[in-house]
């Protein structure tokens, strides 16, 4: 696959965070992983549309680069262009655990295994997400890992771990340093806590400003 194109798809998707349902985006992240982009550019559009969710314009030329090529139907992109695409978020954030954790948590152990110190990986941090109220319940694990290269991968493969831990839709923000990420992500990176590092350099990493 084009890097450009591979690109273009992991920014719309990084974008969406918080605003597509987490079941439909982590199987776009998960087909994207798989080099599956055709399957995307037939559905993404539609989904879009049909959860009633605009673009704004950087995310459509994001989709007409990243999709356009792969066969993404013109008429539903343009369509999915509109005013709201920068919607406030729903959801508030802690870098707290939930209280029934307990102290114990596997999968930050497993996370901590599989990225302290990898090549082409910088922060590893995590944060709970809350649907606006805070209550325990809706508590929801995000995962936020700066990467240099092979992002959607990298998100794919920890998206299947989370999965095999019990998470049947996971968080999983693969970031790229110095990107310009959106409110959803400044929130998640503002209050989260550090898991571990990989081998790239503290400087390398995306400021929560």
């Amino acid at each position: 696959m084009d890097h450009d194109i591979e690109q273009a798809c992991h920014d719309l998707l990084l974008r969406l965070a918080g605003r597509l349902p987490d079941g439909l985006l982590w199987r776009y992240r998960d087909w994207l992983g798989s080099g599956a982009v055709i399957a995307i550019a037939r559905i993404l559009p539609k989904s879009l549309l049909k959860q009633g969710i605009d673009v704004d314009k950087t995310e459509y030329d994001l989709m007409m680069a990243g999709l356009a090529p792969y066969g993404a139907d013109h008429h539903a992109v343009s369509s999915a262009l509109g005013v709201d695409g920068a919607r406030p978020s729903r959801y508030t954030f802690s870098g707290s655990a939930p209280e029934r954790m307990n102290n114990v948590d596997p999968v930050s152990d497993v996370i901590h295994a599989a990225l302290r110190g990898r090549p082409d990986v910088g922060e590893v941090r995590q944060s709970w997400r809350y649907g606006g109220t805070g209550e325990d319940p809706e508590a929801k694990r995000v995962l936020l890992i700066t990467a240099l290269t092979g992002l959607p991968r990298l998100g794919a493969e920890l998206q299947r771990v989370l999965r095999a831990l019990g998470d049947e839709e996971p968080g999983v923000e693969v970031i790229a340093p110095e990107s310009e990420v959106g409110e959803y992500h400044r929130a998640a990176l503002a209050n989260s806590t550090l898991l571990c590092a990989g081998a790239v350099e503290a400087r390398h990493r995306v400021v929560a400003a």
